[in-house]
């Protein structure tokens, strides 16, 4: 019989939020629910997280780091291949399809419009912006973009809102993710720098 630790109860708790987060909206998250959810007692639940605040941002903070070495790993292959501008396009257009509408995805969103109503979340979802973009500029980088630092916001901020158009539409297909990214890449190259 496997004893289950405090650190796997965390754990639990943790992925089940994300998971009724994107099922249901933050609106719908309660303890009760997310103890159900996680098969723990509520006291359990409150032991571990003693606000709702520091539930949600503990949540965020999980997705950014899980996503953030999904993404890594990604980036890491596309580096040791070399790749042209536009097989990085296609395949963060590829990742895009996979990723559209995963739970996770609607979950994140949620958290980061949570945090423009709760100042205390709003570190959390910084922290999750700054690692999109380090992984935006390390991208542009390996594309020998110039001043990738100066361009890897509007990577993210076109990437972030072609998601959030393909969850309010409902579409899955991600067609036009490669064209924008390459618009980007070429308008960098061609930018004078400053």
């Amino acid at each position: 019989m496997a004893i289950s630790t405090a650190g796997d109860t965390r754990q639990r708790i943790l992925e089940q939020t994300l998971s009724l987060i994107g099922e249901h909206g933050i609106g719908a998250v309660s303890n009760r629910s997310i103890a159900s959810a996680a098969g723990v007692a509520l006291g359990s639940l409150t032991y571990h997280f003693p606000s709702q605040t520091q539930l949600l941002r503990e949540a965020l903070l999980l997705y950014v780091h899980e996503e953030v070495e999904r993404l890594q790993m990604i980036a890491a292959e596309l580096r040791a291949a070399q790749p042209t501008a536009a097989q990085v396009a296609a395949e963060v257009q590829a990742i895009a399809e996979r990723s559209s509408g995963r739970l996770e995805e609607v979950a994140e969103l949620e958290l980061h419009l949570h945090a423009s109503r709760d100042h205390e979340l709003q570190e959390a979802s910084a922290r999750c912006f700054a690692a999109y973009e380090d992984l935006a500029r390390a991208a542009l980088e390996a594309l020998a973009v110039p001043d990738p630092a100066r361009h890897a916001r509007t990577v993210v901020a076109v990437m972030h809102g072609l998601a959030l158009r393909r969850l309010g539409t409902g579409e899955r297909d991600a067609t036009g993710t490669a064209d924008a990214l390459l618009t980007i890449v070429q308008g960098a190259r061609a930018a004078p720098e400053r």
